[in-house]
């Protein structure tokens, strides 16, 4: 076993030869990392944007045990980030993974977008996913212009107008909550005829004063000049075009998993998610998979860190037979 390190003031190291190099930096990644530093593993994380991930921009999470007032997402991802790096995990973020390679010597080479190349002698891939696009007219056009995927990014900017949801999932729900406190009124389109979420935010949403509900109903384009105008949907059971006023769409139809740089590399389902068994591991020796990036998951944090502490005891298994 290697002697634990704590202190984390020297960046990524290409000469360095990591334990473990985990790629991507949420709530499963930042758990493995907790688990895989403090054990005394030489530990890095890549993370190809801001860290924290998907929760991070969450607004409010309230299944999360041990708070049971709620914790905002961020908050909640940078406790995780803190701990990681008091027990001496290295973070760098902003540099994208784009392939990863096995020697004859069993070790991994990890590239990334910025030219770098990082060697590990077991990887965690915890790259979770990202909003699914609908491939409407105007979607494109306009994004970061009225078209936005993240309401807790984003819902500040509509103080007093109208704007729409796209989707009534848990994320929809729980992401036009903050939108509700903002907005002057919120409009839900939904392709089913009921909503998916939890009972308990749907009866939250659907009481609130400034919600309307338009469910069967299919986006089919969004209209403006420079800035988001309307949106116009179709009832899917009279074929009827409504176009409604809005300021901004807030879309939450689904996940994409990223997991494109390792076609080829690893199992995967039909979906592109990776297939791993129950100890986390992939079809290949030494990489291991955790939390929304790996098949028939449940996208939840708790999930997540259950996975990366199942990932981490795992690797550990994997480093001290090599």
């Amino acid at each position: 076993m290697f002697s634990l390190n704590i202190d984390n003031s020297e960046a990524a190291d290409e000469n360095e030869l990591y334990d473990v190099v985990i790629v991507g930096a949420g709530s499963a990644g930042f758990t493995t990392a907790i688990y895989s530093s403090r054990d005394g593993w030489k530990t890095l994380l890549l993370e190809k944007e801001a860290s924290g991930g998907l929760a991070a921009s969450t607004h409010m999470i309230e299944n999360y045990p041990g708070f049971p007032k709620g914790v905002s997402g961020s908050d909640l991802m940078d406790n995780f980030q803190a701990q990681a790096e008091r027990f001496g995990a290295t973070l760098e973020e902003f540099d994208g993974v784009k392939s990863i390679s096995k020697g004859d010597d069993g070790v991994f080479t990890i590239s990334t977008d910025a030219g770098k190349n990082y060697r590990g002698r077991a990887i965690l891939l915890a790259t979770g996913s990202e909003p699914k696009k609908l491939g409407i007219p105007g979607e494109a056009e306009f994004y970061n212009k009225g078209v936005s995927y993240c309401a807790t990014c984003d819902g500040p900017l509509y103080k007093d107008e109208e704007v729409v949801v796209i989707g009534c999932g848990n994320s929809g729900l729980q992401e036009a909550e903050i939108l509700l406190e903002y907005a002057k009124k919120v409009t839900f389109v939904e392709f089913l005829d009921h909503s998916i979420a939890e009972k308990v935010l749907q009866d939250r949403v659907k009481s609130h004063a400034k919600t309307t509900c338009m469910f069967s109903h299919m986006a089919t384009e969004v209209k403006g000049e420079k800035l988001v105008k309307s949106l116009v949907v179709k009832n899917r059971e009279t074929d009827e075009l409504v176009e409604i006023p809005t300021a901004a769409v807030f879309i939450y139809v689904g996940y994409k998993p990223y997991t494109d740089f390792i076609e080829g590399l690893v199992d995967l389902d039909k979906y592109g998610y990776i297939v791993t068994d129950k100890k986390m591991r992939t079809s290949v020796s030494g990489i291991f998979a955790a939390g929304d990036v790996v098949s028939e998951n449940l996208a939840q944090v708790a999930v997540a860190v259950g996975d990366g502490a199942k990932a981490a005891v795992a690797i550990r298994e994997y480093l001290q037979n090599l």
